[in-house]
């Protein structure tokens, strides 16, 4: 009889932890939180800060000041739903919002219709291949610059003036044009020393950024 009754109550603490570990409640991770809103077929096909080529149906993500290929597991607390996704975009611009992801992250996390939610945030490291080498142009006398993209749609370039100008003093776009089409050109600083140049290439570099230093040309 004390067997029976030792079975029977192991069977219903076994029942109370696994119904403890599906639906309703999530034991919240080491980590923090992020507001987190989506973005998707407005931006499909264009060319993000990180210079890929931005895929709604990716599981990516922007921040502001994350280094690109900075991979996070995001956990909605209200389902337990979760999703890994790869930082290769700056923003959000919205205060208040820290991080926008993917249509196919905010489907996965079951976030669309609501559209922003409070997530739980793991770090899980960053994919090495996303460091840069800063390249150098033929110049040899300052001053200089550092060139950090190009774009021919005016937006995307003022898109990332505003996010550099949280982190870097004197960004600017260049305006040129090239076999007929307009480049608007996101460029740092104007520096008489190569080596004050080279720092914040190399910086910019370690963050993501396809950098290259060249000499400074008057602003079109």
């Amino acid at each position: 009889m004390h067997r029976i009754v030792l079975k029977v109550g192991l069977f219903c603490l076994l029942l109370i932890i696994l119904s403890s570990c599906g639906g309703g409640r999530y034991t919240r991770p080491e980590g923090s939180t992020m507001v987190a809103s989506w973005y998707g077929d407005e931006f499909h096909g264009r060319p993000t800060a990180s210079g890929e080529i931005f895929n709604m149906y990716d599981y990516t993500a922007a921040h502001r000041t994350l280094p690109f290929g900075t991979r996070l597991r995001l956990i909605n607390p209200e389902n337990g739903r979760s999703v890994v996704v790869r930082i290769n975009d700056r923003g959000p611009f919205v205060r208040g919002r820290d991080i926008d992801i993917s249509y196919a992250a905010a489907r996965k996390l079951r976030i669309l219709q609501k559209g922003t939610a409070t997530l739980y945030v793991q770090y899980l490291g960053r994919d090495p291949t996303y460091v840069r080498k800063v390249r150098y142009s033929d110049a040899r006398r300052g001053p200089f610059t550092i060139q950090v993209a190009s774009f021919q749609v005016k937006a995307n370039a003022l898109r990332l003036k505003r996010v550099l100008e949280d982190r870097y003093s004197g960004v600017y776009i260049h305006r040129v044009w090239l076999k007929g089409s307009l480049y608007y050109r996101v460029r740092i600083g104007r520096y008489q020393s190569l080596q004050d140049a080279r720092e914040v290439a190399e910086a910019l570099a370690s963050e993501g950024y396809e950098v290259m230093v060249l000499t400074y040309e008057e602003v079109l």
